[in-house]
C-alpha cells in the first residue's frame, strides 16, 4: 500500500464560493485522505497517495491554476526538469517534470508527465552522472532503472502549458502526452545531483533522450514565499515568466 503524503498547493481564491468549488473536486479523488482549504492565505493542503499532477489537473478543471508549493517532510522531495538536447527543440526544451518524493527512508515515488513528444513507449533510468555536457549521453551508466511509460495521449497547447510550462505547437496531431507514477527503493539523499533520462530505446541511449538534473525541492510548508526577494515578482508573476521561457516553477 502507498503511504500517504502531503503536499501544499497555492491556489487563487477570492470567496467562499471558490472554496466550495476546489473542495468538490478534490472530494470526488479517490487517494485523498484529507484536504484544507485556507482562503486567506490561498492555499491547499491535502493528504494521500495521489501524485500531485493528478491533484493539479483536477484543481485545474475549476478554472483556476495550482502551483505545487512543497511535498512530504523536510528534506524529503526532489525535482528534475527534463529537456531535450535535439537541435529541432531549440525553441522548447522544456518536455517533462519529475517530482520525487520520499516516503520513508528507502523508498520513494516519482511523479512523471511529458509532453510534446512522438507517441510510443519510453524508458526512464536514473543516471550516475549529472553531467548534460552532452545531453544525455554524458550522463554515465544506469544508477536505477524505472518502469516504462507510455506517451498515448493527444497534446495540446493548454495541457502543455498547464502542467509542464512547455510550449506545444497548436494543431499538430502526432505530440502526444503521458503520465506515471513510479515507484524506486532508493533515497531521496542518494538522488541529488544525479539525473534522469527518458529514452526512446530499452538500456539505450540516444542523442534525442531526454534529460535533467535532480535538484532537492521543497517539502511541505517549507516554501511560504509569495514574492520574490531578488526580482519582486510574486509567485504567479513569476509563473508566467518561467512558462514563456519554457520552464515549469
Amino acid at each position: 500500500m502507498t503511504v500517504g503524503f502531503e503536499i501544499v498547493f497555492a491556489v487563487p481564491m477570492e470567496c467562499n464560493a471558490c472554496v466550495e468549488s476546489v473542495a468538490k473536486v478534490l472530494g470526488k479523488l479517490e487517494g485523498i485522505q484529507k484536504f484544507d482549504i485556507n482562503l486567506k492565505s490561498n492555499l491547499v493542503t491535502t493528504e494521500g497517495t495521489l501524485p500531485p499532477s493528478t491533484i493539479v489537473r483536477a484543481i485545474q478543471e475549476t478554472g483556476r491554476d495550482a502551483i505545487i508549493r512543497g511535498t512530504g517532510r523536510p528534506n524529503s522531495a526532489a525535482v528534475c526538469i527534463l529537456e531535450s538536447f535535439d537541435p529541432r527543440d531549440i525553441k522548447s526544451p522544456v518536455k517533462g517534470l519529475a517530482r520525487i518524493v520520499s516516503v520513508s527512508p528507502t523508498d520513494l515515488f516519482i511523479d512523471l508527465t511529458v509532453n510534446g513528444l512522438a507517441k510510443g513507449r519510453y524508458y526512464p533510468s536514473i543516471r550516475t552522472s549529472g553531467n548534460l555536457s552532452n545531453g544525455a549521453l554524458s550522463t554515465g551508466p544506469s544508477y536505477y532503472d524505472l518502469d516504462p511509460i507510455d506517451v498515448e495521449q493527444p497534446s495540446s497547447v493548454s495541457t502543455a502549458i498547464n502542467s509542464l510550462g512547455a510550449s506545444i505547437v497548436d494543431g499538430d496531431e502526432t505530440l502526444c502526452a503521458g503520465q506515471a507514477f513510479l515507484h524506486a527503493k532508493l533515497s531521496i539523499n542518494e538522488l541529488i545531483g544525479r539525473s534522469i533520462i527518458l529514452s526512446k530505446l530499452e538500456d539505450k541511449i540516444s542523442s534525442d533522450s531526454l534529460c535533467g538534473v535532480i535538484a532537492r525541492s521543497a517539502g511541505a510548508w517549507e516554501n511560504d514565499k509569495q514574492v520574490c526577494s531578488c526580482t519582486g515578482k510574486t509567485v504567479w508573476q513569476e509563473r508566467t515568466d518561467a512558462i514563456a521561457r519554457g520552464v515549469t516553477v
